[in-house]
């Protein structure tokens, strides 16, 4: 697998970080964030959720379409640049 061989190739990392790495590292603190996300939030009937799901989806839709504005601002300047006569 491409993962594990970038793993065994860090070279610089001291040994202590190496483990926090690992594929079972990362899903068992994903699951420890969502568990206590659920009993934070979920359990307790917040209004909160929702929140975070509106606030989430504007950012993402906003990162998302940053790069096609950027490029027609790129555009757009460009062209007033060359309009100087």
């Amino acid at each position: 697998m491409e993962i594990r061989r970038v793993y065994h190739e860090i070279e610089g990392i001291p040994s202590y970080y190496k483990p926090l790495l690992s594929v079972g590292y990362v899903k068992k603190a994903v699951q420890r964030g969502l568990d206590n996300y659920h009993a934070k939030y979920i359990e307790t009937d917040s209004i909160e959720p929702l929140y975070h799901v509106c606030f989430g989806g504007m950012i993402f839709s906003y990162l998302v379409a940053l790069p096609n504005k950027r490029r027609r601002l790129k555009h757009k300047l460009n062209g007033k640049q060359h309009d100087h006569h």
